[in-house]
């Protein structure tokens, strides 16, 4: 019995470079769909849910942030964004819209296909089969590994997968300091390349859905030196 392939949407308005990649993911066994534009895009991903999405930042009509936005709110694809810029606001903006992953134009269609390998590996859930399921719970703040759900008190909070896998990793072992590249490692994997202040962007926007105030955490402490860790302060 052969597992069900992959499938890939790849968003830009650059042929040459849509080809590329395109050509990269179906070489790795992905079933690929394109599109040149933001409404085709969303119209594509209706229609064909895709398991993860290459998605231009600088896009004709609608941009990839928004295209990321509205995709969010029917999908859970990983989300790759593609950027011609390297300025830290257009990488922020993006990932708090819920992109997994960003790379700056030019790349290795390579590197990005050994990315997006690294995203799709990751379990569901951190929860062995035949283990049970226990919340974790640090102030009014609770997390269940099995479900994947996140609540402040009885209110749910709506988190991406990468952003639940942060989460999930720090509340596991709430004292421990984890440093970026620990993080890296544990939620993107060890083979993962790229800049490390991704985990930095993510932690802003958990933050943000928790009601954190950076300059006095309840839940997500920045550790001087070190990076992050879990807890009350």
């Amino acid at each position: 019995m052969t597992s069900t392939p992959f499938r890939a949407l790849v968003v830009d308005d650059e042929p040459s470079l849509t080809r590329v990649v395109a050509g990269y993911l179906e070489h790795e066994g992905f079933v690929v769909t394109t599109a040149p534009d933001g409404e085709q895009a969303l119209a594509a991903a209706r229609a064909d849910p895709p398991d993860v999405v290459v998605l231009d930042l600088m896009l004709p009509g609608i941009d990839g942030i928004e295209v990321c936005r509205q995709l969010r709110t029917f999908s859970d694809a990983y989300v790759i964004m593609l950027t011609a810029r390297s300025e830290e606001v257009d990488t922020l903006i993006g990932l708090s819209v819920g992109a997994d992953d960003y790379m700056t134009k030019p790349f290795s269609p390579r590197e990005l296909t050994a990315r997006i390998r690294g995203l799709l590996r990751r379990p569901r859930t951190s929860v062995q089969p035949g283990e049970e399921s226990q919340a974790r719970v640090i102030g009014e703040l609770s997390l269940d590994p099995q479900s994947r759900e996140v609540h402040l008190g009885q209110t749910p909070v709506e988190l991406t997968r990468t952003e639940f896998d942060l989460l999930d990793a720090l509340s596991e072992r709430p004292k421990l300091a984890y440093s970026r590249r620990q993080l890296i490692e544990r939620v993107w994997g060890s083979d993962w390349v790229g800049d490390e202040h991704l985990v930095d962007i993510h932690i802003v926007h958990i933050r943000q859905k928790l009601g954190d105030d950076p300059a006095a955490p309840r839940y997500i402490l920045t550790v001087r030196g070190v990076g992050y860790r879990m807890g009350p302060g």
